[in-house]
Parts: C-alpha cells; structure tokens; sequence
C-alpha cells in the first residue's frame, strides 16, 4: 500500500503548496499514524428556496444533505484513516451538526484514492451508494479548493452515472486562519435546474490523536467496490 495519503497523491507536488497547518491537517493517513478530530461552529448553514426540500430531506435517509437551516451551530468533523474490507486506504469525513436540542444531522463521506481514475472519488452517505469524483486545488494563500464532478450510482446489479440534472455540485474551500488560529471552511451545493440548494460556512480548531483506524461509527454500513 503506497505510503503517501490521499490528499497527499491527489495534489502530488502542490500538496507542499498548502498552508502547514493544512498539511497537517489533510495529511491523514494510515502510514501517518494519526487521525484529526475538528471542533466549532457553523456561523451560517444555509439552504434554498421551498422546491429544494424535498430534494434535501431525502438526503437526511442517507446522511447526504438536510432541510434545515441556522446560524451558530456547533459541529465537529471527524477524519479518520483506515484500511476498508477491499484493502483500499479510507478516510473518513463525518460532519456532525447539533442543529438544535434534540436534533442532530450528520453528513458522511469515506475517500479513497483511485489510480484507474487518478483522483480521489468521494463515497457519499452511509452505504457508499453514490460515487463523486473531486478536482482538488491549491489557493494562492496555502487553502484548500474542491470541486465535485461526475457522479456514479451503484446498489446491487445496478450501475450507473447519476444525472447531475437531479444532483448538485459541491464546491468547497477552506484556508487556515493565521489571526485566529483556526480552520475556515465554506461549502456551496448547487443544481443546474434548481440553483442553490446547500450551504454552510463555519471555523473550528483540530486535534490529531494517534490511530491508524477509524471508530465503527465513522465507517460505512457497506462498502462498494466500484469506482
């Protein structure tokens, strides 16, 4: 298994481009030996108009999107690398938000590095039904750009590319904050019918504990073996 973590082969050289502290951050990998755990608020989640919420609450069955929407929540993210049943180097990406007293969301995402594609294809949700490409960048200030591309559905005998016209694509960045020593994050779904259907900006700190495992409740309910 190749040494570098998925972040690091994704960007090859423009990884050392990255702000430290977001090498650091998206260094996590198993021959790493740690794991980072992220903490703060959401200063806004956002979502769009009326017509998009039955597109977002069915996300909430998989832990893909949500309806609801606020300011000042708190979450956390938890990366976490493992080795999946396929032997595939994994990392997790679990955002958790405590949208209100009683009432958690969570976004799921496991990550893997595919050499047949050259990229890191994001599995989205808690069964890994959904397979995104992402297109990863370097800011000129040392941050972090993604931007999703093609999607791919898989369940069972069943295999196809997912329409985009009844999806969205995600763009994100995030930088490291010199000032106030913290992450900042912000993330907007769009759909080309629809417009705009989700989004949050938010910063938080991190800890990295030492691991090379992610917890179970981190990991998927299946695992897929298509790319």
């Amino acid at each position: 298994m190749p040494t570098d973590g998925v972040f690091r082969r994704a960007l090859g050289a423009d990884f050392e481009r990255l702000h430290p502290q977001l090498q650091r951050r998206f260094g996590v990998g198993v021959a790493a030996g740690y794991g980072c755990i992220g903490r703060g608020v959401m200063s806004e989640v956002r979502r769009g108009p009326w017509w998009t919420l039955p597109f977002l609450a069915f996300g909430t069955l998989r832990n893909i999107m949500f309806p609801e929407k606020g300011q000042n929540i708190p979450f956390q993210i938890d990366n976490h690398a493992y080795v999946d049943s396929l032997g595939r180097e994994t990392v997790t990406f679990v955002r958790t938000m405590d949208i209100r007293p009683g009432r958690r969301r969570r976004f799921d995402a496991t990550m893997i590095y595919s050499e047949r594609r050259g990229r890191i294809v994001d599995y989205l949700g808690t069964h890994q039904h959904l397979a995104v490409d992402l297109d990863l960048s370097v800011t000129d200030d040392g941050g972090l750009r993604l931007a999703s591309g093609a999607q791919r559905f898989y369940e069972g005998p069943v295999s196809f590319r997912f329409p985009m016209l009844f999806s969205g694509r995600a763009h994100l960045t995030e930088h490291y904050d010199e000032e106030r020593q913290c992450f900042v994050i912000d993330l907007e779904v769009r759909n080309a019918l629809l417009g705009f259907l989700f989004g949050y900006r938010g910063e938080f700190a991190c800890e990295f504990p030492e691991g090379t495992d992610a917890p179970q409740t981190a990991k998927p309910y299946r695992e897929e073996r298509r790319e």
